[in-house]
């Protein structure tokens, strides 16, 4: 992990737990450095008004900052245009299904997506999630996403 061309040591905390990193570093050596269990899934925390930002294990590149907090949070697998996903316990938005299947979503919000999904929870097992909208996540939940052709 210290061995990365350009990377810096920074100071960071996972669980409250002080650690040195370099930055950048990847996903799967964060997981490794603050010892996180399979079932579980690292966030960065976000300051202000916004959803903290989940960090998968296979995330090519991390770009810390000195004194970032990070912590672990039970994580479920969804399953995304047939891919599975690992994702924190709670909820997720249309913006973030759509932005598993399209990485580049957040740079073309003129492009209209359906997203649809199954196998939710008992409240809503099935439905569609509208732009703006979120829906409870559950182990083994499958969405759909499809562009509409609208803009």
């Amino acid at each position: 992990m210290n061995d990365q061309a350009g990377a810096h040591l920074v100071r960071i905390q996972i669980d409250r737990e002080h650690y040195e990193s370099p930055s950048p570093t990847t996903g799967e050596a964060l997981y490794e450095l603050g010892k996180v269990p399979e079932h579980k899934g690292l966030l960065r925390e976000v300051s202000g008004d916004h959803e903290d930002k989940f960090i998968p294990r296979e995330t090519p590149v991390v770009h810390l900052k000195m004194d970032e907090h990070l912590y672990t949070e039970a994580v479920v697998t969804i399953v995304v245009e047939g891919t599975a996903h690992e994702w924190p316990k709670g909820e997720i938005s249309y913006a973030q299904v759509v932005t598993l299947e399209v990485p580049d979503y957040a740079h073309h919000h003129e492009i209209t997506y359906s997203v649809k999904y199954k196998d939710g929870p008992h409240s809503k097992p099935e439905g569609v999630l509208a732009p703006g909208a979120s829906v409870k996540v559950k182990e083994g939940m499958i969405f759909s996403v499809s562009e509409t052709g609208q803009s």
